[in-house]
């Protein structure tokens, strides 16, 4: 399938796009609004001339930012222009820079010619940088015709993926040829790069810049003291972050098994979407959980079990507050989430075997013994109980996995000196 054909088919689905906005729109109304955007109709004003950086989603829209924080230091006299594809991740650019009055929002348009070339018409950017995989035909080769170059930034590439690339070769050879620079996290994913139409030369292994991340040196301080504030600073508390469908039973049930040994533990639960809140609260309290709304007035009390974690920008703090992190995504076959937060944190890491999406950080921290993995609500309980009892083994983990995030740091000042070859050629 080459582009032209790519491009009749997606007119031709547009229907179907439309149903699943619709659909969408049901469990999130945020879906039913600026659909217009979507088309490049109704665009925000925006200054043009400037960077585009797009971000599919909360996840890519958090690695994103220091990226972007670091361009805005380094570029002060342009505009950025940061785009994404759903609702969360929209508010979360929005939280991230509102009081940053050189970046502009809105969602990019779908991958259609006519809507690529109106986007590219009115933003004019000098440079486009695409966080990790999402990578359009159209957009990219409109970029190409008017001479703008394009990075994929923190770039990486399963086996699973890659597979799915080669089977279209007609169409992601051209598209990825026409890129000018992919800053990959690891010498496999380079290749698989290079293997499916990368020019040799603009394939680079930077490292993940998801290493890079910054803690705010009051974070911990201040999640001490609430602890305080809710009497649990002797009390053992956990954490169950980014839970998909499928994996909020298990953790529910690996904390009914802690609660007989520890009827005093706590567990934070944060779904990962937040149109899942209301119906994870709801499993909480079916299941007999004294359960507290993270967003709601009511505080933290000895009788509670379970605290929801249902507000967003919050997840790192609510990291900060536990004793010991489950990471999900990955009892179920979604790929994981990001182990370095916790980390980061000095926090030991527990996570499901479904880690495809960071296979590298997985095996880094694996191999000095700062991850542990389960695969099961009872392997889950056992895990968290360990870490309950056994402090020292918990700090041994943590510091383990604080050591692999200092060791791998120094992606994204690379990143950066790539980019600013690609503006100043």
């Amino acid at each position: 399938m080459n582009r032209t054909l790519y491009s009749c088919l997606f007119y031709l689905a547009l229907p179907l796009v439309a149903l699943r906005l619709w659909l969408r729109s049901r469990k999130a109304p945020a879906y039913a609004k600026r659909v217009s955007e979507r088309f490049s109709y109704g665009l925000p004003v925006m200054q043009p001339g400037g960077i585009w950086v797009h971000a599919v989603s909360v996840g890519e829209s958090i690695a994103a930012a220091p990226m972007i924080r670091g361009l805005l230091q380094r570029y002060p006299q342009l505009p950025i222009t940061v785009t994404c594809m759903t609702p969360t991740g929209s508010e979360r650019i929005q939280a991230l820079f509102a009081n940053e009055p050189r970046i502009q929002h809105c969602y990019l348009p779908y991958d259609l010619p006519c809507a690529a070339a109106r986007f590219l018409d009115k933003v004019q950017p000098k440079l486009a940088v695409i966080m990790e995989t999402e990578l359009w035909p159209n957009h990219i080769h409109q970029c190409a015709k008017r001479g703008i170059p394009v990075a994929l930034a923190n770039a990486r590439l399963s086996a699973r993926s890659a597979k799915g690339y080669a089977r279209f070769a007609k169409l992601t050879a051209p598209m990825l040829s026409q890129m000018s620079l992919f800053a990959v996290q690891t010498e496999t994913e380079a290749e698989r790069f290079r293997s499916l139409g990368a020019r040799p030369e603009t394939v680079e292994v930077t490292g993940s810049i998801k290493f890079d991340l910054t803690i705010d040196p009051q974070l911990l301080a201040r999640a001490a003291t609430l602890r305080e504030q809710w009497q649990a600073a002797e009390r053992p508390v956990w954490i169950a972050a980014s839970t998909h469908e499928g994996e909020d039973e298990v953790v529910l049930a690996a904390h009914r098994q802690l609660l007989a040994s520890h009827p005093d533990a706590l567990l934070i639960l944060v779904p990962r979407h937040p149109e899942r809140f209301n119906a994870v609260f709801e499993l909480c309290q079916q299941q007999g959980f004294t359960t507290v709304r993270r967003s709601g007035a009511e505080p933290v009390t000895a009788g509670t079990s379970v605290l929801l974690g249902d507000t967003m920008g919050e997840l790192l703090f609510l990291y900060a507050l536990a004793d010991s992190a489950f990471v999900g995504g990955s009892l179920v076959p979604t790929g994981g989430h990001n182990l370095l937060e916790p980390a980061a944190l000095a926090k030991p890491v527990i996570t499901g075997p479904h880690v495809f999406n960071f296979l590298e950080i997985a095996a880094m921290m694996r191999e000095v013994g700062a991850l542990q993995e389960v695969d099961d609500a009872e392997g889950l309980a056992v895990a968290v109980q360990r870490l309950f009892e056994l402090p020292q083994d918990a700090q041994k983990m943590a510091q383990a996995g604080l050591k692999v995030m200092q060791a791998n740091q120094g992606a994204l000042q690379r990143l950066l000196d790539g980019l600013g070859k690609l503006l100043n050629p």
